[in-house]
């Protein structure tokens, strides 16, 4: 992915700019840089797990991303260092009428690095549009667990799927040192202008929400995998589960989990469920709590 401009080099472009490097000093994981400016920021780490994993919160002070905003979210766990990234609320895309809000996010993750993005559901209410490009570069060696929740905002006549677009992409690649091959590439593009009832089957399926989780790992067996399709079929969500197989010749297995729902706290729920078997069988965690108060 190539940015312009980069972070320090007029920077004043960017609505907000947040970048995390962690390193892992002793028996916990700690911030080597914390940099923020603009509309984002973090709230105080915490220790919530009491094994030196680190959690942040990220903040929006101005409550939502605006027309023609571009975000940039840069997030480098170094060797051995273990991070969660959630959000204090929903991110909220309103009307864009000076162009769409876009949120860049640049992840990378060196040898036996830990990392859960488990942000607060995305909504975009009417005549909102919103873009979003993800990049990972993991070791062979790391864990990545990703979601993602999108919900259609209210709007004055109860109508569902009134913005004007949404597309998110996200690209994994896993190095070696030696040699980097591509994980997976997921795009998902909806636009509720041009694709007319997006509610009818073939697109959503008369559903509302939209989920998905990412989980790469060389630590995802056989076992963990048919975990997580179980949890998938059992929950209250339509849910499919692929595996990503373009890495294996590095050893890294990846499981895309894809959900329709009508509520949040549904797809949620499942999300945080495959996360709690992740941490407990890959990093030998406690459950995910996330504590927002």
């Amino acid at each position: 992915m190539t940015i312009t401009p980069q972070v320090g080099e007029g920077s004043a472009a960017w609505a907000g700019v947040l970048e995390l490097d962690i390193a892992q000093s002793g028996d916990r994981s700690v911030a080597k840089k914390q940099y923020h400016e603009g509309a984002l920021r973090v709230i105080r780490p915490h220790y919530l797990d009491g094994n030196g994993h680190l959690t942040y919160t990220v903040v929006n002070p101005g409550g939502a991303y605006f027309g023609a905003d571009h975000y940039l979210l840069d997030f480098h766990v170094r060797q051995g260092g273990s991070l969660t990234v959630t959000t204090q609320s929903a991110t909220k895309v309103y009307k864009t009428p000076q162009g769409p809000a876009v949120q860049h996010m640049k992840v990378t993750l060196e040898p036996d690095a830990y990392l859960e993005y488990v942000p607060d559901q995305l909504i975009v209410y009417r005549d909102g549009d919103y873009r979003q490009t993800t990049d990972v570069l993991m070791h062979a060696s790391s864990t990545l667990c990703m979601s993602e929740i999108v919900t259609p905002g209210w709007s004055p006549d109860a109508t569902d799927f009134t913005y004007k677009g949404l597309s998110m992409r996200t690209e994994i690649k896993v190095t070696d040192g030696q040699s980097t091959s591509r994980l997976a590439l997921d795009f998902l593009r909806v636009r509720p202008s041009e694709e007319g009832n997006i509610a009818a089957p073939g697109l959503m399926e008369g559903f509302t929400h939209t989920g998905q989780l990412l989980l790469a790992s060389a630590q995802l067996t056989d076992e963990l995998c048919e975990q997580v399709r179980a949890l998938a079929e059992a929950s209250d969500t339509r849910s499919g589960v692929s595996l990503l197989g373009h890495a294996r010749s590095l050893g890294v297995r990846g499981i895309a989990v894809r959900s329709l729902g009508r509520r949040t706290e549904d797809i949620a729920h499942l999300h945080n469920r495959i996360i709690d078997i992740v941490r407990a069988s890959i990093a030998g965690m406690r459950p995910l709590e996330l504590r927002k108060y």
